[in-house]
């Protein structure tokens, strides 16, 4: 591909393509959606966490007044999940119920006050079962969550060595061993689950989601409802927010689809705040033990890793998080041996899955502060003990992923210069501390969920003479501008301005196949589909001005509306289409981003492989008050490989972003449940999240390493900075208070125990013994 000398828009600071439709409330969300003759409908859900269903009574439901149909499992039987190998979810439960919250019927009605009233009505006779509530009543009882499962409840068990782990455990100089534990969070997204749906009079399907991946959405609606994929349209309108918990199918965009189909009428269902909390799929809780060997010089030998995951009721990622988390592990340093048994584990709560940063911000946690202690034993500076065991650029992990460009170093030195470590660490008043973490993320995954040879992205762009500049990308943007970068990749190579390129985006009808917002695959992939367009489109231009000017392709150059000579004559942009049409006719192009073959060669060895991987480090500087328990974050620096910033702010939203999220997850957010499988707080209200009050101070450290295989060098920046949020905090407060937290979330009343079971060890020692 060609590669410009010098770049006018990509690394130029510019507003999101979309931000004034956003900002001046012209954006039409799902729930924006009001169509002739619609219906609204509700989901009955369960009040057990585990029970079977003997029947159900939908007489006193039907006779109410403006009630127009109901659903029943019965009606969409055929199971279904995001990951081919693990489908066990149904639309509406058929048999039995696995959590408090799981779906069992649906009315629709003509307005939502009578479908939510409807629901009442409904009667369902249960069989209660066992309840299991943790992963440790999961391992020991003989109740099976899923019957039929050839390994009880275990959803996922992961086992992998590299090396011969024991052994250089057995040699090291220091051998630290801790555990961890992460309560698990949900993803609080601003707008709610909504969709709609409507059947046209030649049969087929439309449904608008707040999904984030309407390709697999399609996929699965066409399995579930035994529709040709070619009946049916999935259209993402724009997105409120959600950080992965939009990336599986949902009962709601079946129970709209079928009911559509019953009653000729559209549909639409809106969650409750309650309900998105239990529809949920966010951060597995996992109990963690990690054991981190290092030699004398503080080089790691061998790293050693156990972890317990509480998935839920269902499986939704979890194949794909049993090995995350330990896959991922493997960078920024250089393991020479390492170990990672994982299982994850069915319990009768709601299902968890992927947030931001999926399956390895918990171990990151764990193994980071593990990194500290080894720090602490050897009398070691913590950011010292990082830089020694660089694992550097263009090499293999021993887990077998290959690692491109590696700006990690200088995302040390950069959150080393702007904290001010070298002169502050350790010199801070009592009470107050800085803390150090680094991490690795992928740039998108190598291979796409269900096995195939198509692309994993790809872009249709239009000229037109009038200058206006299309282009139809599947890919879903979920807030983090991914609808701009098509606009600055087509400028860059075009010579048009940014404003003259529309997106049409996520409609399975009119946009080619792309994967979804996840795993931070976007910028990395799109990027490279629209260059590959944008770059066949360009030799045309070149070729019809040159050919105007009278001069070698190569002396013209397009550059923000006009195109040019050099120190020459020089035409606009919309002449330039018009010459090329007239010499090439209707001006088109495609482009597409195709998997590559990375991973090791052994079962799994594909999971966690990825064409390119981002580096970040934290210093956290904290201040604790010992009399309250309060952990206040007075400042976060963020240091971010990102490759290049093709938008630098664009990238550093997503930084602040991150770690803000990261913060939160340290301090505030608990998905907690009690003793009968409710949910302890499912509202905003009770749910704790930071406001802009309690948010610390946030300096984003762009690093660029310039990756060879991204668009212009581009890496992913929107899950990667969150990692290193939380060890950096857990790591800051030893500092300034003596205390290791190791249990998430880190509450007054946690820090309060450690502090008390600090001055009970230190008054024998002050009083002689």
């Amino acid at each position: 591909m060609r590669t410009p000398s010098r770049t006018r828009v990509i690394g130029t600071r510019r507003r999101k393509v979309d931000s004034v439709q956003k900002a001046t409330g012209q954006a039409i969300y799902a729930d924006d959606l009001q169509l002739p003759r619609m219906l609204h409908a509700k989901i009955l859900r369960s009040p057990h966490p585990h029970a079977r269903i003997r029947s159900i009574d939908f007489s006193e439901c039907l006779a109410l007044p403006g009630v127009v149909a109901v659903l029943r499992g019965e009606e969409m039987p055929v199971r279904y999940g995001i990951i081919p190998w693990t489908e066990d979810e149904q639309a509406l439960a058929v048999d039995k119920v696995r959590y408090v919250g799981d779906e069992v019927a649906c009315v629709a009605a003509l307005d939502e006050l009578t479908a939510q009233e409807a629901l009442e009505k409904i009667r369902v006779d249960y069989e209660p079962l066992p309840a299991l509530l943790s992963v440790d009543e999961a391992r020991r009882s003989e109740t099976r969550i899923h019957e039929g499962s050839k390994h009880g409840n275990v959803s996922k068990h992961v086992d992998l060595a590299f090396g011969d782990v024991d052994l250089e455990l057995s040699r090291s100089a220091v051998v630290v061993e801790e555990d961890f534990y992460y309560e698990g969070s949900t993803h609080a997204p601003i707008e709610p689950h909504c969709a709609v749906a409507q059947l046209d009079g030649d049969g087929n399907l439309t449904v608008w989601s707040s999904t984030q991946i309407p390709h697999y959405l399609h996929r699965a609606l066409a399995k579930v409802l035994g529709l040709p994929e070619r009946r049916i349209r999935v259209i993402q309108p724009f997105l409120g927010g959600a950080f992965g918990g939009k990336s599986d199918p949902f009962a709601l965009e079946f129970c709209v689809a079928k009911l559509a189909q019953k009653t000729g009428r559209p549909v639409k269902i809106l969650y409750t705040r309650e309900e998105v909390f239990y529809a949920h799929r966010g951060r597995h809780p996992m109990k963690m033990r990690f054991r981190v060997g290092t030699d004398r010089e503080g080089k790691i030998t061998a790293v050693d890793s156990k972890i317990d995951i509480d998935g839920g009721a269902y499986s939704s990622f979890g194949l794909v998080t049993a090995y995350y988390s330990g896959q991922l592990l493997t960078g920024p340093y250089r393991f020479p041996s390492y170990r990672f048994d994982s299982t994850r584990w069915f319990t009768n709560k709601p299902c968890c899955g992927p947030k931001r940063g999926h399956g390895s911000v918990q171990p990151r946690f764990g193994f980071e502060v593990a990194l500290d202690l080894c720090a602490e034993r050897l009398g070691l500076d913590p950011i010292e003990i990082r830089r020694r065991n660089f694992i550097g650029e263009d090499v293999v992990t021993v887990n077998g992923q290959r690692i491109g460009s590696n700006g990690f170093e200088r995302c040390l030195d950069a959150v080393e210069r702007a904290s001010g470590w070298k002169e502050r660490y350790g010199r801070l008043p009592p009470g107050r501390g800085l803390g150090v973490a680094g991490s690795m993320y992928i740039s998108g995954t190598a291979y796409p969920i269900y096995p195939n040879e198509m692309p994993q992205t790809g872009v249709q762009v239009k000229l037109d003479r009038s200058g206006r500049v299309t282009v139809f990308s599947g890919a879903s943007d979920i807030g983090q501008g991914s609808n701009s970068v098509p606009a600055y990749v087509l400028a860059e190579e075009l010579g048009c301005c940014p404003e003259d390129v529309v997106c049409v985006a996520a409609d399975t009808d009119l946009t080619p196949v792309d994967l979804g917002a996840y795993s931070s695959r976007v910028t990395y992939m799109l990027g490279l589909a629209c260059l590959e367009a944008a770059q066949r489109l360009r030799a045309q231009l070149a070729a019809a001005v040159a050919a105007h000017f009278g001069v070698p392709e190569g002396a013209v150059e397009g550059e923000l509306g006009s195109w040019r000579e050099p120190g020459g004559r020089a035409i606009s942009f919309q002449e330039a289409v018009k010459l090329a049409e007239a010499k090439f006719g209707t001006l088109g192009a495609t482009g597409s981003y195709r998997t590559q073959k990375l991973g090791g060669d052994y079962r799994g060895g594909t999971i966690g492989a990825s064409p390119a991987y981002s580096f970040t480090a934290h210093v956290a500087e904290v201040a604790v008050d010992e009399e309250t328990g309060r952990i206040a974050v007075e400042k976060l620096w963020v240091a971010h490989d990102c490759g290049r910033a093709l938008n630098p702010c664009l990238v550093e939203g997503q930084m602040e972003g991150s770690a803000y999220m990261g913060y939160a997850e340290a301090l505030f957010e608990e998905q907690g449940y009690d003793g009968r499988g409710l949910h302890r707080g499912p509202s905003l209200l009770d749910y704790r999240i930071p406001t802009t009050l309690d948010t610390p101070d946030l300096q984003a450290l762009v690093v660029e390493s310039i990756d060879p295989n991204g668009p212009y060098g581009a890496k992913e920046a929107g899950e990667g900075p969150l990692h290193p949020a939380i060890p950096a905090i857990s790591n800051a407060v030893w500092r300034a208070v003596g205390i290791r937290l190791t249990e998430l979330p880190f509450t007054p009343a946690k820090v309060l125990r450690l502090l008390r079971e600090r001055d009970a060890q230190r008054r024998p020692a002050a009083g002689g013994g």
